[in-house]
């Protein structure tokens, strides 16, 4: 019984098993009930067979030899209670008739020859209804005669009646058991569907955190397993979503110290650089100095990235959106950037139209944005010697002719100062997209 519950496979198979010893069984109880019919309606002594009725009513006819009109009227009665739908009568041997059961039926009070002959014909034959029987009374055919007349449909024992009517029975039974069978199987199916579906539906709606909540196992069968291993799927997620949390946690603030503890030495670095300077070196003293001092500038910018990579990402980085002119807020941010670009001996192309666009942004955020742009132009498009910075149907372009951000750079990094551009501008409701080849790259800013 326990295994039955825990296996939906054992559990249809025993409804197929009942369902096919159904009938098996059944056959014995419609005979034991059909017999029984039989013999409660064999127990009444009456005869339905034309034959036997015929028999009966000449023996009956014959053994009222020299009986009395009373006699008659007693035995006419006595068969009349048996054969309740029947017609009787008897004609005395003067041609009167006398007993009449029942007492309206449609008969002459004295029979003349020709009567006799006329009801003879009418009644002859196998087929006629009511089926009639005359016999005379006694031996002789002087102490006249009886007749018996009963409708043809009540000529059916009801012992066919029965076998008619049970004829049916098995047909309807298998069908019934059939029926049953498709209910009690679309029962059970339904059940398991209906599992089914509310586990997928648990499946398809995770909750805030992207995993979904944990069901309910109310059987131990095949889907009460399948639930017992969601469950514990689920579980392992949200563990490894949680451990996952703690370990980012750690890496933002692993990272947040680092750059804040490697900014003292790198200033120390720059400082001592910067008074080097003023020393008298030799000119490769003097290479390797400036040397130091850019891979230092350079280390400084990556630990400012880093620093605002973390932040960003844990939503501390400081944010003070205003409306803000874009037009002036680009054209003192490239105004930065111009004699760097100049002393590269770039083509320097820049159109910014005289009127206005307010934007609602912060500008400390975009001046970021701006120099990470113009500072990747810087370190990786000097090939090209060409920057252009234009602001077209209220979107900014800025275009360079370098090799494309698919080309190799032993100046190329992870790409943490893009990733900083993408966030801040996501964060200001802004959309960028960049198109980049061998032959340069377009980078446009613009309001969703």
């Amino acid at each position: 019984m326990k295994k039955l519950r825990k296996s939906l496979l054992a559990q249809y198979l025993l409804i197929i098993l009942v369902a096919m010893m159904i009938l098996p069984f059944s056959m014995p109880v419609l005979s034991i009930i059909f017999y029984n019919s039989i013999e409660q309606a064999e127990s009444s002594v009456r005869y339905y067979n034309g034959t036997d009725l015929e028999g009966m009513w000449n023996e009956t006819a014959k053994g009222l030899s020299g009986a009395s009109e009373q006699q008659i009227h007693q035995k006419l009665s006595s068969l009349k209670h048996v054969y309740q739908e029947a017609s009787m009568y008897w004609v005395d041997d003067r041609g009167q008739t006398k007993d009449k059961f029942p007492e309206l039926i449609s008969v002459p009070d004295t029979w003349t020859a020709s009567d006799s002959i006329h009801f003879m014909k009418n009644n002859r034959g196998y087929t006629v209804d009511p089926f009639t029987v005359v016999a005379f009374i006694g031996h002789e055919q002087q102490e006249g005669f009886m007749v018996l007349q009963i409708p043809r449909p009540d000529m059916v024992s009801p012992n066919d009646k029965l076998r008619a009517k049970y004829n049916y029975l098995f047909p309807v039974a298998l069908l019934f058991i059939f029926a049953l069978f498709i209910l009690i199987s679309t029962l059970f199916f339904y059940r398991i569907r209906k599992r089914l579906l509310h586990l997928q539906e648990v499946m398809a709606t995770p909750e805030a955190n992207g995993i979904p909540t944990t069901i309910e196992v109310s059987k131990q069968d095949e889907i009460g397993r399948l639930e017992h291993s969601f469950n514990r799927m689920v579980q392992e997620l949200e563990m490894s979503r949680i451990r996952e949390m703690e370990e980012e946690e750690l890496r933002k603030e692993l990272i947040a110290n680092l750059s804040h503890d490697l900014r003292t030495p790198l200033t120390t670095i720059r400082g001592h650089a910067y008074r080097l300077k003023k020393e008298p070196l030799s000119t490769k003293g003097q290479e390797s100095l400036d040397f130091i001092d850019e891979k230092v500038g350079y280390m400084g910018e990556l630990i400012e990235n880093l620093l605002s990579y973390t932040l960003l990402t844990t939503g501390k980085y400081p944010y003070y959106p205003e409306n803000v002119d874009m037009v002036r807020l680009v054209r003192n941010s490239f105004a930065a950037w111009y004699p760097t670009f100049e002393n590269l001996q770039f083509d320097i192309e820049l159109t910014i139209p005289d009127k206005r666009l307010m934007w609602d942004v912060d500008p400390q955020w975009v001046h970021r944005v701006l120099d990470n742009l113009f500072q990747n132009i810087y370190r990786h498009a000097k090939s090209g010697q060409f920057v252009a910075v234009r602001i077209e149907n209220e979107t900014i372009v800025i275009e360079d002719h370098g090799p494309g951000m698919g080309e190799r750079s032993s100046h190329k990094g992870v790409g943490i100062g893009l990733s900083i551009v993408s966030l801040m501008l996501k964060d200001m409701q802004l959309d960028w997209n960049i198109e980049t080849s061998e032959h340069g790259t377009i980078m446009t800013i613009q309001q969703i």
